[in-house]
């Protein structure tokens, strides 16, 4: 499936580094993400924050199982194009070292 990031891979797994090593602050609409790692700052909208929520530490996850987790709180619309979403926004997080695949 091709999305604005290039080919995703909705099973790819994924993790999250534990939220020790990223520290966020949240301004309104957007989240600024402090990666302790790189130094960096990233600032961020919805649905990243979100994203990152659902992820526990070290727990490996798919777009599958993060829309499970999203779709609990909000309407996602047609299952198979959010998952290419999520799996476009997990590469794009994964490429700026907040996730990294499992």
């Amino acid at each position: 499936m091709q999305q604005g990031f290039g080919t995703v891979d909705a099973q790819k797994t994924y993790r999250r580094d534990p939220a020790d090593r990223v520290t966020p602050c949240t301004l309104e609409d957007l989240t600024l993400l402090y990666h302790h790692a790189s130094g960096q700052t990233h600032m961020v909208i919805s649905p990243v924050p979100e994203l990152l929520a659902c992820m526990a530490d070290g727990v490996a996850m798919t777009a599958g199982d993060l829309h499970d987790c999203l779709a609990r709180d909000y309407d996602l619309g047609p299952r198979d194009a959010a998952e290419a979403e999520i799996a476009a926004h997990l590469d794009a997080l994964a490429s700026l070292g907040l996730v990294r695949p499992a």
